[in-house]
């Protein structure tokens, strides 16, 4: 009650604020104002997901916060009209971005995984794969490093790798008692961090086609090894994992964990229906449909982008609808896995269909936040968030060249986590990059580049608006402000460490000597912690 409470104050006070300001910021005319907002290409248009996100870390409650971002950002664009600020939300905002084929297709996507998820646990396959690897995960640590490992493996969409990690591994992470934050951290930064730098990915594919002018697939290998901030969070994973360092609210999550309590202040209930147990389920129920989703996946990606008309498989991956593909991919998955169940007779045919509605219902509060969170984006490009970041960096190219990566990594950064969109950023910052760099210096271009990726994967991996971080808490069944809250001081970290890497990368420009010295930093830093926490548990 009491962060109700807050919540609604802080939402008053900021939607009084803007009510205030109003007449300080209305100067255009009316016809100017149809046409193009008094505030398009300002830093307030960064306003309403900044408030959006600081109100969701407040409050600990994301639909309101993200709908009150949502109200800034029309009250903006419509010059604080009540008429305009609601026709711009609904028409050009939530119809908008329901409407749009890719965001269904996602929409599609969850829905499927959801249900297939559903089918999986009713069938009995997920608490048989649960019993099989507590035989054979014997630690902790152990059912984490599986985790990691199996994100690593499932390199083609940060969007199935979320979802498939998440149903996969929740009963053996549950098993060897792992918070759900602490299972969503590591499917989270499984996901965009190595999607970003695996050849054959959806995201290898989009970085390749913002790379005007040039070779983009071999420009996308090149940047690989200075891609520190995805490398520095594989190193960062498996560090704290097997020397069980954790630290911030992940740390309280944890020790909670241990005592029994995966959630401390989420909704157990979500994980009821995992524990289902069916006498005829066997490990097999949970395997052969997953095996089937990443085949079907796979065959549905390069379907769309060519390949059964002649295209290469790399040139059909690079030309990929991945909304579509993974649409196409899931719904022929879960057909396969009715087959199977009801051949097996582990599950009647009404008993699938009573799974369907089960899995669009635990998939709900997901497409909710991703609704809003859609919307949300939308109303920041209308005001020009991407105009007014390009007209920055653009000013600030011709400065330090040298420190050039360094500031990229930050404004990738900034920009992702303010609009929650990683392939937004590519779009805006590196073509710029291109254009600074392809002529006078194409090694501090490669480098450039690589920082643009590796700073929107951060913004991205840290923004509660994300996608990908939606996706993340989805999977792992978690309370999404808390994966939020407990994963920042751990991407934090390696922003840090990555912004200083970069700025060693442009004085040596070298891919092999900054590397090292970003390891050596952040193990430094996590064995300082390590010593910080042994020091309060002994006082």
């Amino acid at each position: 009650m009491k962060k109700l409470k807050l919540g609604l104050l802080a939402g008053a006070s900021v939607l009084s604020l803007c009510f205030l300001l109003a007449p300080m910021i209305t100067l255009a005319a009316e016809e100017e104002a149809a046409q193009m907002p008094s505030m398009y290409a300002t830093f307030w248009a960064l306003v309403p997901p900044i408030v959006a996100i600081v109100l969701a870390l407040i409050t600990k409650e994301v639909y309101s916060s993200l709908f009150v971002g949502i109200l800034v950002g029309g009250l903006f664009y419509s010059g604080f009209s009540f008429e305009g600020t609601f026709n711009h939300i609904f028409n050009d905002g939530f119809i908008a971005v329901l409407s749009d084929g890719y965001n269904v297709g996602i929409l599609i996507f969850l829905v499927v995984l959801g249900a297939m998820v559903s089918l999986m646990n009713r069938a009995g396959g997920s608490a048989a794969f649960g019993h099989f690897a507590k035989e054979k995960i014997k630690t902790r640590a152990g059912a984490q490093l599986a985790t990691i490992a199996l994100g690593v493996l499932i390199f083609i969409d940060d969007y199935f790798n979320c979802l498939t990690v998440g149903s996969v591994m929740r009963p053996v992470t549950d098993e060897h008692k792992v918070s759900r934050a602490k299972l969503a951290y590591l499917i989270d930064a499984t996901a965009a961090p190595v999607c970003i730098i695996a050849p054959i990915s959806s995201w290898a594919a989009a970085v390749s086609g913002f790379v005007e002018g040039e070779d983009g697939f071999s420009i996308f290998i090149r940047a690989i090894p200075y891609n520190y901030y995805a490398l520095l969070t594989i190193v960062m994973m498996i560090t704290i994992v097997l020397l069980n360092i954790d630290f911030g609210s992940m740390r309280t999550h944890e020790k909670n964990a241990l005592n029994g309590d995966l959630f401390t202040s989420g909704n157990a209930a979500s994980n009821n229906e995992t524990n289902t147990k069916n006498p005829k389920g066997k490990v097999i129920d949970l395997v052969i449909p997953i095996i089937a989703l990443i085949i079907s996946c796979v065959i549905g990606m390069i379907y769309t982008g060519g390949f059964f008309q002649g295209e290469s498989f790399v040139s059909a991956f690079s030309n990929s609808d991945a909304s579509v593909g993974l649409a196409l991919g899931s719904i022929f998955a879960m057909l396969l896995t009715i087959i199977i169940y009801l051949i097996r007779r582990v599950l009647s045919f009404g008993e699938c269909m009573e799974c369907l509605p089960s899995g669009f219902k635990a998939m709900v509060p997901a497409i909710l936040i991703l609704t809003f969170a859609w919307t949300l984006k939308a109303m920041t490009d209308s005001l020009g968030a991407a105009v007014f970041v390009a007209d920055a960096m653009e000013k600030s190219a011709g400065g330090l060249m040298i420190l050039l990566p360094a500031i990229i990594f930050l404004v990738g950064c900034f920009l992702a986590f303010s609009t929650g969109t990683s392939w937004g950023t590519f779009g805006i910052l590196i073509p710029i990059v291109v254009a600074v760099f392809a002529n006078s210096n194409p090694q501090l271009m490669i480098i450039s580049i690589s920082a643009c990726m590796a700073g929107a994967v951060c913004g991205d991996h840290c923004s509660p608006i994300s996608d990908t971080t939606i996706m993340a808490s989805a999977g792992a069944q978690c309370n999404h402000v808390n994966h939020v809250s407990t994963q920042l001081p751990y991407a934090l970290l390696v922003a840090a460490v990555s912004f200083v890497t970069y700025i060693v990368a442009g004085v040596v420009q070298n891919p092999w000597i900054p590397l090292p010295i970003g390891i050596l930093l952040l193990l430094g830093c996590l064995f300082a912690i390590k010593g910080m926490n042994r020091k309060k548990d002994l006082s």
